[in-house]
């Protein structure tokens, strides 16, 4: 009988020991753009890291699971899903000097609840023919460009972060202005994906449209879409004022991680220089530690300032930028 007590205890022991070694994700983010960061981890600590990968529903799936649930990070590709998780409750405060030093206040919640992981510029796209543009996101709306913008649907998160960045600028009532304008310089029905934009471009349907920066490398390392990119220049808006827009992707704690001390250690090691520099060369996306190299394609499209706007601020204007699209009705 004592025999098989010390082996139940031996099992359990090994058992607790091996839940140790285990950190579980759950993640917005494709999977090629994090698993080399967690194989470099594995491989540096002897931590597993299990990801769960998702494109939409995290919130729902943590309040269904409840204290039971098994997650211990959250990483996902914009700052609203991150606020979703933030005003969800369902994240916890995380304490760690590293992270405070790796991560400017700007890009991380008062709290410490949610911290940004990478940068990335809502750039204005322009048909090379038209040659050098100097762009404010405010032009836009300019009578010039009537029938010539192309961009995917207003509430696309991407979009409402950037006009949440307006209201913030310019107020409700100046981006409400902003927006009936930007409508009518529509060449179409807000349609597709920031890269179909650029191939609208591409097919003389439109001179002008809104995209993500990474999408301007991910396209010119694709041989069928490298044709669109190079029809373009990327435009970096604002930079004779308060500089470009910028969105980030980023990682908190979950509420009741059950592997806490290897999440803290995860987090540590996605915002180390080793880390940032990896990840922002598969993302083609900029570290948002300071300092850190970006890649050699994001560095060829030059240097520029970026709007000093805390992205808690982008959080409080969301609401408001969505009830803007529908007064406006944008997308119809």
């Amino acid at each position: 009988m004592l025999k098989k007590i010390v082996s139940v205890m031996v099992f359990m022991a090994c058992f607790a020991a091996n839940a140790k070694e285990e950190v579980n994700v759950y993640s917005y983010r494709q999977p090629f753009l994090v698993e080399p960061l967690f194989k470099k981890f594995t491989d540096k600590t002897g931590v597993k890291v299990n990801v769960v990968f998702a494109k939409n529903g995290m919130v729902e799936r943590l309040k269904r699971e409840g204290k039971h649930s098994p997650a211990d990070i959250l990483l996902t590709n914009d700052i609203s899903r991150l606020v979703d998780l933030h005003n969800s409750e369902l994240l916890q405060t995380v304490t760690s000097t590293n992270i405070e030093q790796a991560i400017p206040t700007q890009y991380r919640s008062a709290d410490n609840q949610w911290f940004a992981l990478t940068t990335r510029v809502r750039n204005i796209y322009s048909a090379k023919r038209l040659g050098d543009i100097d762009f404010n996101y405010e032009d836009l709306a300019k009578p010039e460009w009537k029938g010539r913008i192309c961009t995917r649907s207003g509430k696309h998160i991407y979009n409402v972060a950037l006009i949440a960045s307006m209201i913030a600028e310019h107020g409700e009532a100046e981006t409400l202005t902003w927006l009936e304008g930007v409508k009518s310089n529509l060449a179409r029905k807000p349609q597709g994906n920031d890269r179909s934009q650029v191939q609208a471009i591409n097919q003389g349907l439109c001179d002008v449209s809104l995209g993500n920066s990474y999408y301007f490398g991910n396209m010119l390392q694709d041989e069928k879409q490298k044709v669109w990119a190079e029809s373009v220049n990327i435009n970096f808006p604002n930079q004779s004022n308060r500089g470009a827009h910028v969105n980030v992707s980023g990682m908190g704690m979950a509420k009741h991680a059950p592997n806490s001390d290897n999440a803290k250690a995860l987090m540590e090691f996605l915002v180390s220089v080793p880390a940032q520099e990896l990840y922002a060369e598969t993302n083609l996306e900029y570290p948002v530690r300071e300092g850190v190299k970006v890649s050699e394609l994001v560095a060829s499209w030059g240097k520029f300032s970026t709007d000093k706007l805390p992205l808690e601020a982008l959080a409080q204007h969301r609401k408001t930028a969505l009830m803007l699209l529908d007064k406006v009705q944008f997308d119809l």
